[in-house]
């Protein structure tokens, strides 16, 4: 028989210490795989509403998916680091109030258990039995929704999305490039909305939203991108500019 504290947890729902860390890779590969699709593959097709020539597509979609991977990479690794920074000053903070005002922190800590509908005598017990068991913990949990051994990483997020964005941009790069002259672009297209499709599905998921509203969003701006990018190529083709 499980235990009451084994049987109160239910499958659904995160309870592991590390569920930032995944949550934070998962989040960062299915944005760069989908910026991966969508760039890589305006740019391919792009090129391809000039020439049909492959050396040219091949030249412009591997510079894009380089230059692509290496700037999602940076941009994930600056935009969470940040986030570590702040995560660890706010960390630092309540460690050194703890320090020096452990009373105010205590009466800190019950007032929240209070305001959460506990009676005052309850809040203030529930709040000396946490800090006696992990004070910096407790404030940090109910003040800053904050778990000290839970810290994003910046190097998982940078090379999440940038794998991530080459495995995106491969889709893309073969689509146009193994399929006879004739069918290569509308095959592109198809096999990119598809592809579109299932990472804004994934992507709300994972967040826990609509799956059916995020798909036709990402899917509905590809298409924007892929028409915008063929189109422009198709006039510099024929106005003889290139």
């Amino acid at each position: 028989m499980d235990t009451p504290a084994a049987s109160s947890f239910h499958d659904d729902e995160p309870h592991q210490n590390d569920i930032a860390q995944r949550l934070n890779w998962l989040r960062a590969g299915v944005l760069g795989a989908n910026d991966g699709i969508v760039s890589v593959a305006a740019i391919v097709v792009g090129v391809a509403g000039v020439t049909t020539e492959s050396g040219p597509i091949l030249v412009a979609g591997t510079a894009g998916l380089v230059g692509g991977a290496i700037s999602m990479a940076l941009g994930e690794y600056v935009s969470v680091s940040s986030q570590k920074d702040s995560q660890k000053a706010l960390i630092e903070k309540e460690r050194r109030e703890l320090e020096e005002q452990p009373e105010e922190e205590l009466a800190e800590l019950a007032a929240i258990y209070e305001a959460k509908g506990l009676s005052a005598d309850t809040a203030r017990t529930v709040a000396r039995e946490l800090t006696a068991h992990d004070a910096l913990g407790a404030h940090l949990a109910a003040e800053l929704n904050i778990d000290e051994t839970d810290i994003v990483s910046p190097w998982h997020a940078a090379i999440a999305s940038a794998v991530a964005f080459v495995i995106g941009a491969v889709l893309p790069m073969l689509a146009i490039l193994l399929p006879p002259e004739n069918i290569r672009v509308p095959l592109t297209f198809a096999a990119v909305l598809v592809a579109l499709a299932a990472t804004g599905a994934l992507a709300a998921w994972i967040g826990g939203g609509s799956k059916g509203r995020a798909a036709v969003r990402v899917v509905v701006g590809g298409a924007l991108a892929l028409v915008a990018t063929f189109s422009i190529g198709n006039l510099l083709g024929a106005s003889g500019v290139l």
